[in-house]
């Protein structure tokens, strides 16, 4: 049986993007999220409740074309959903469990800050997020404090390490803006999140782990 669990976040209208620097001293005083091993086992026989069955498929599909070897936990983003709904599903492939939390998406995708991905990106200084295949990379200090980057597999987003697209929180990802203005924020092209849920989505994914990122059309 599926457990299912939400986490939220929430964002003010303003925007913002990480900035990629080298590990340095201060990188000591940050917490350490540690990197789980990786784990080869099947894709989960059944799709999660909180995840549409098509986009599940597809995420399994590109999990088997790109021949990814961490095969025990991966993040599938649904953007077909709006900023204020607990979109970026982390999947226990081993455990059958299901965590959703809140993400930020380009402002480049939404210029209307409508709370809705209009469009995505791959080009430089767009601003916009990207879909597709993407693994994580290393962990690095940065402008929002100790993040994690992620290369981009596909056409579609092969830009995003020389875009400085990364996982990171950020003050418009935090829980208590949904209440001020009914969605999140805006990034630059980066998946954002509070600092709790970040924490949280880095320990599972770290280690080359996959995240798959699409909008469905109906």
């Amino acid at each position: 049986m599926l457990r299912l669990g939400a986490a939220g976040a929430g964002g003010l209208l303003l925007s913002s993007a990480a900035s990629s620097q080298g590990l340095g001293p201060s990188i000591l005083t940050q917490p350490m999220v540690p990197i789980a091993p990786v784990t080869r086992v099947p894709a989960a026989p059944v799709t999660p409740l909180a995840i549409d069955s098509s986009l599940f498929e597809r995420a399994k599909a590109s999990l088997d074309a790109h021949r990814i070897a961490a095969r025990d936990s991966i993040g599938i983003v649904d953007f077909s959903m709006a900023s204020r709904d607990p979109r970026f599903h982390l999947v226990d492939l081993a455990g059958g469990t299901v965590e959703s939390f809140r993400v930020a998406h380009g402002r480049g995708s939404d210029p209307d800050h409508s709370g809705f991905v209009e469009r995505f990106s791959n080009q430089p200084g767009s601003e916009a997020t990207s879909n597709g295949t993407y693994t994580t990379g290393d962990y690095y200090h940065g402008k929002y404090g100790l993040s994690m980057k992620v290369d981009g597999l596909d056409w579609t987003n092969s830009n995003a390490a020389s875009r400085a697209i990364v996982i990171h929180n950020a003050w418009y990802a935090e829980p208590e803006m949904i209440d001020v203005h009914g969605k999140l924020g805006r990034s630059e092209g980066c998946f954002a999140f509070s600092r709790a849920d970040q924490w949280r989505v880095m320990s599972k994914l770290a280690g080359g782990r996959m995240i798959f990122a699409e909008k469905l059309i109906a």
